[in-house]
């Protein structure tokens, strides 16, 4: 059997080196782009062999128009292309203090670049390929002295989201990290311009993220299982993105589990057997989850209720380190009088992640197409739900079915 083949732009640091470090490990062949020669070559050094063939190491300006022709004409048939090469502003300047070459410098790379690679390598792509962009919270919202950053992240997001919809044969997906201790991060602390106690104070988990997270993440993404998340922005941050709290956030009481943790889960409102569920794993080896269901359709006010009833019992239940994932029926057209439930119980769950961050309790919710089959959802369920996402709180998201992943005939 071939090898999945994944192409990582950015891999000679931080996340970059992390995700081409958990794709070796599992088993991977990597296309590996970096412009750093030296850092690509200490990789090398350091990743295990697959099994067939070998890791592909390429250096190349993605900001180069003939590096990225050429770059296209030596890389593989992809399954999986990631990019992540992007680049900060450390200057510290007012957005009227830069010329617009500076400001050029990041869309070039952040935005401009992915766009060039994805276009470069589209006849390269295999049926049903994913594509995940790595923007970052500062897409989400502003962060002011960081010159084009954030504006170049919030494109990142919108292009991405456009390609999805141009694009229903492949997966297109963007990943926003939050605050993660990388080189970038640490150098940032180092100079005095991000303070970790600031940082942590607006974070629901109350700590910053390890590199691993993000890796975690961008494995599931770049997977088949990812299909039915076509067009969404999975915000892994420690639910600082639906933080809006004028007190600081605890500090973490608990260090996270394993990100390889077993998942022990629980089903509310349907089979177990029907989404992979093992709930009598030992609770000192295994990440505690519940899945709560509910997929008949509600009357106006019956969601709110549920939701809340459903997240009272967990609370209830586990008082720390444990996940609840809702399972909801994509909201369907009603009269303008009741039209704000869904948004209200989407605030719900960001508050409800925000008041439980600090025992590392988390909550997400995925609101399901119509049609849509256990079997397509259950292996999102078990990424959201389980050890690889303790960084994701308080997202509500929307599956769909795509061309990459085929409608089944039975449902939940």
């Amino acid at each position: 059997m071939a090898l999945s083949t994944v192409l990582i732009t950015g891999a000679a640091s931080g996340i970059g080196r992390a995700a081409a470090q958990h794709f070796a490990a599992s088993h991977w062949r990597c296309v590996l782009v970096d412009r750093d020669a030296q850092g690509l070559a200490l990789l090398a050094r350091a990743l295990p062999v697959p099994a067939q063939g070998a890791h592909e190491y390429r250096v190349a300006d993605l900001t180069s128009a003939s590096d990225v022709q050429a770059l296209a004409g030596q890389v593989p048939a992809l399954d999986a292309l990631i990019n992540n090469a992007g680049m900060s502003d450390s200057r510290n300047l007012p957005m009227v203090e830069q010329t617009t070459a500076d400001l050029d410098r990041l869309l070039a790379l952040n935005l401009r670049a992915p766009a060039a690679l994805i276009q470069a390598l589209s006849a390269g792509l295999k049926p049903g390929a994913r594509i995940v962009n790595v923007a970052s919270g500062a897409g989400l919202r502003a962060i002011p002295w960081r010159g084009a950053y954030s504006a170049s992240k919030a494109g990142l997001i919108a292009q991405s989201q456009a390609l999805a919809r141009a694009r229903p044969d492949v997966c297109v997906t963007v990943l926003c990290p939050g605050f993660v201790r990388t080189e970038l991060v640490d150098g940032l602390i180092a100079a005095g311009r991000l303070r970790p106690e600031g940082a942590v104070a607006k974070i629901p988990l109350g700590r910053m993220a390890a590199p691993e997270e993000m890796a975690a993440a961008l494995g599931f993404l770049a997977s088949p299982a990812a299909a039915p998340l076509t067009g969404q922005v999975l915000a892994v941050d420690g639910g600082s993105s639906v933080f809006g709290g004028s007190q600081p956030c605890a500090p973490a009481l608990l260090p996270p589990m394993p990100w390889d943790a077993p998942l022990s889960l629980s089903v509310e409102g349907g089979t177990p057997e029907a989404w992979g569920a093992e709930p009598s794993l030992p609770t000192a080896l295994a990440y505690q989850a519940c899945l709560s269901l509910s997929l008949e359709p509600m009357a106006a006010g019956d969601r709110w209720n549920w939701v809340h009833q459903a997240a009272t019992r967990f609370a209830a239940r586990y008082g720390q380190r444990a996940s609840l994932t809702l399972l909801l029926p994509a909201p369907s057209a009603v009269p303008w009088r009741d039209a704000g439930e869904t948004a209200a119980i989407r605030m719900l769950i960001a508050t409800l992640a925000c008041e439980w961050g600090a025992k590392a309790l988390r909550i997400n919710a995925l609101e399901l197409a119509p049609g849509m089959t256990a079997q397509q959802v259950a292996p999102v369920v078990h990424f959201v739900a389980g050890a690889g996402a303790q960084y994701l709180t308080g997202q509500t998201l929307s599956l769909v079915l795509s061309l990459a992943e085929p409608l089944q005939k039975s449902s939940p």
